[in-house]
């Protein structure tokens, strides 16, 4: 059970906001979109045997569901964005803390959608601390940006000693299953790892229309970009990911070793072979960071 939970009704979009424009005012004119800022702090703890929620506070159109204990000791919770989408102006902001000896897995229903920007910026912000001896895994589906989207998110991970980090981040740029190009729209995409206030990894994709999406120095034509990390790994454990991963079609996949980072990078012409890639990536991991088999969130098989 979540120990005094504090939660505030999510309230109803403003009318004027539409995915992709704004409303047609007096004359044709369209009107500015109203951005709807959302926040979700999340602290977790260990109580006994398990990790709990213990505290949550939300504003607006960011939620989650109740936790779930398939495995006893981790605490498994599912991310919810009721909209169903971000527009031109939104504000996401999540904050998770875990206690020392904290478990966490963290995942969503779907993939996160950003639509057509009139002119406005959305933005997306995830400030994560893993506290000593504590465990994240942070499993997100991808976040699908449709052409003229304007994003710009950034995902700071900060560890204290003994802390382990084992998360992925997939962008889909337009809708590659209908032959949908992001040709038109701008990403600006961080993700950053922090160990007792040294950077490990601080990565950054930028991406300006059809130009990014081609060059060599770009996407390579792949509208699909992803990034593995896992925190606490050794030279043997880089050796088994290679070892164990076959080869997936339309997919190009690097993984090399930073300090004890472990990073896999993907580009590729579909979102379905990263998360089989990733997901049996996660599978040889597990066990060899934190002695558990794979335990797929229930959420993944609907």
């Amino acid at each position: 059970m979540n120990a005094n939970p504090r939660q505030e009704p999510i309230p109803e979009r403003p009318p004027s906001i539409v995915p992709g424009r704004g409303e047609r005012g007096v004359g044709g004119a369209e009107t500015p979109i109203v951005g709807w800022p959302a926040r979700l702090e999340l602290w977790f703890a260990r109580r006994g045997a398990q990790t709990v929620l213990a505290r949550q506070h939300r504003h607006g159109p960011l939620t989650v569901q109740r936790t779930f204990h398939p495995e006893g000791e981790v605490c498994h919770l599912y991310l919810l964005h009721p909209p169903g989408g971000v527009v031109g102006g939104d504000r996401l902001e999540l904050s998770v803390d875990l206690d020392p000896g904290a478990h966490v897995l963290l995942t969503a229903p779907g993939a996160t959608k950003f639509y057509r920007s009139a002119g406005a910026q959305a933005e997306q912000g995830h400030r994560v601390r893993v506290g000593e001896g504590a465990v994240l895994e942070w499993l997100p589906h991808e976040s699908i940006l449709f052409p003229g989207a304007r994003l710009s998110a950034r995902t700071r991970v900060e560890l204290d000693p003994g802390a382990c980090f084992i998360g992925w981040e997939t962008v889909c740029l337009g809708r590659p299953v209908i032959g949908e190009r992001f040709a038109l729209g701008t990403a600006d995409l961080g993700l950053e790892v922090w160990r007792e206030g040294r950077p490990l990894l601080v990565d950054r994709l930028r991406v300006e229309g059809s130009e990014s999406l081609d060059t060599s120095s770009g996407l390579r034509g792949h509208p699909v970009s992803a990034t593995l990390v896992a925190s606490g790994t050794s030279a043997a454990d880089l050796a088994t990911a290679r070892a164990g991963l076959a080869p997936a079609e339309g997919l190009l996949l690097g993984l090399t070793l930073v300090d004890d980072l472990l990073v896999a990078r993907c580009l590729a012409t579909a979102v379905e072979p990263v998360q089989r890639t990733f997901r049996a990536l996660w599978g040889i991991l597990r066990p060899r960071l934190l002695g558990r088999p794979a335990c797929p969130p229930r959420i993944w098989a609907t």
